[in-house]
């Protein structure tokens, strides 16, 4: 039996269906290329009774070897916030069909739940995008992210950039303003959350401008503001 788990947004965020799932595994990994975990992976070990949770990067997840495992014994894979948000674990389940091996999706929160704390209207999101690390030596500086926002501010939508994994917040907002002044993309006031759904939460809504000299930890993304309704202004403010 093969279980992909969601973790939620804290160490004790996941569901009483992960928690047995988890209990009834004869191996467990924890995939951890997604997502900067926003707590220490020691406390989510405790949380399920000190059982080994065995690092998963890329390489091992995208080969299936862990479906390999399952075949024969039950094995869990647990994936911060939601499990289906990587098309790479939709991928796993798709393989697990093919070679006829069980397996239980078991959902967790995500950010895209979590960020309804701004007070934007959920169903008010377009298309959500990611901030890659750019690598300027190496000519690597792709904007496409910012090709969204216009694509999503052009039906009055909120946008939603999640920063890659070792992205710095500095640097992320240097690409931000970079990228969209090549774009020709005019943002005034943006939204920033930091570990949303944990007890170091954050959410500020500012100018650009003066969020230079803010201190924000990852995991954190941008959300960048569609045509406001006066309530989600409102809200929006108090982040001020």
């Amino acid at each position: 039996m093969f279980y992909l788990v969601g973790l939620g947004l804290n160490e004790k965020g996941y569901s009483r269906e992960a928690y047995d799932a988890v209990g009834k595994s004869d191996k467990i990994y924890l995939e951890n290329y997604t997502v900067e975990f926003p707590y220490e992976i020691k406390n989510l070990e405790k949380e399920f009774g000190k059982k080994k949770l065995i690092s998963a990067n890329r390489e091992f997840v995208e080969s299936f070897d862990v479906l390999k495992e399952a075949k024969k014994k039950n094995v869990a894979l647990l994936v911060y916030g939601n499990p289906l948000m990587a098309t790479t674990h939709i991928s796993l389940i798709e393989e697990a069909k093919k070679r006829k091996i069980k397996f239980k999706i078991i959902h967790g929160a995500s950010i895209l739940d979590a960020i309804s704390e701004t007070g934007l209207q959920i169903y008010k999101f377009g298309k959500t995008t990611s901030m890659p690390k750019w690598d300027e030596k190496k000519n690597f500086t792709p904007e496409s992210f910012i090709d969204i926002v216009k694509e999503n501010l052009s039906i009055g939508a909120h946008s939603l950039i999640l920063a890659d994994i070792g992205l710095e917040f500095k640097k992320a907002l240097e690409q931000l303003e970079k990228a969209s002044k090549n774009k020709g993309v005019e943002i005034k006031k943006i939204i920033v959350c930091q570990k949303l759904g944990t007890d170091k939460g954050k959410i500020i809504y500012k100018e650009i401008s003066k969020l230079r000299n803010e201190k924000m930890e990852s995991p954190f993304c941008f959300v960048i503001p569609g045509k406001l309704h006066f309530m989600e202004q409102e809200i929006l403010e108090d982040f001020g």
